[in-house]
């Protein structure tokens, strides 16, 4: 028997990530556990309603370099309303990298260069501007 448990991030700056994650993407925290002794934070957070997938968030008290974020791929999350999504996170200061333009599709990016994919649940919603007419910004 196998079980999906978690996706680990490694984060540099726990308050901008928790930020982005939760104050802005709509997360919340389950847990966390410092380690003195490893000189670690993990915070592990969970969509609403859904403890099923978590994220670990895992902060290493000395700083280092990390490179390679994209290499990752992304994380992705199902959204009611993809261009109000988007709209609060735009309100939080987030860019909103790839716009939903098809009503269907939307990727932003954490403080620390994770691709975040977001999808409207069900159909796609009939385009709406501003989004329609919103180029790339960067990459995704």
């Amino acid at each position: 028997m196998m079980k999906y448990l978690h996706t680990m991030v490694r984060v540099t700056d726990l308050k901008a990530s928790l930020a982005f994650y939760c104050d802005a993407l709509g997360l919340r925290e389950l847990r966390r556990f410092d380690s003195e002794a490893g000189r670690f934070t993990l915070v592990y957070l969970a969509a609403p309603n859904d403890d099923s997938a978590q994220v670990e968030l895992t902060y290493n008290w000395d700083p280092e370099v990390y490179t390679g974020g994209r290499n990752f791929g992304h994380l992705a999350y199902a959204v009611d309303d993809i261009y109000a999504t988007c709209a609060h996170l735009q309100q939080h200061g987030v860019t909103i990298l790839r716009p939903p333009r098809d009503g269907r599709m939307a990727f932003v990016r954490s403080p620390d260069q994770i691709s975040v994919e977001l999808l409207q649940s069900g159909a796609a919603l009939p385009p709406q501007e501003p989004w329609a007419s919103m180029a790339n910004t960067a990459s995704w």
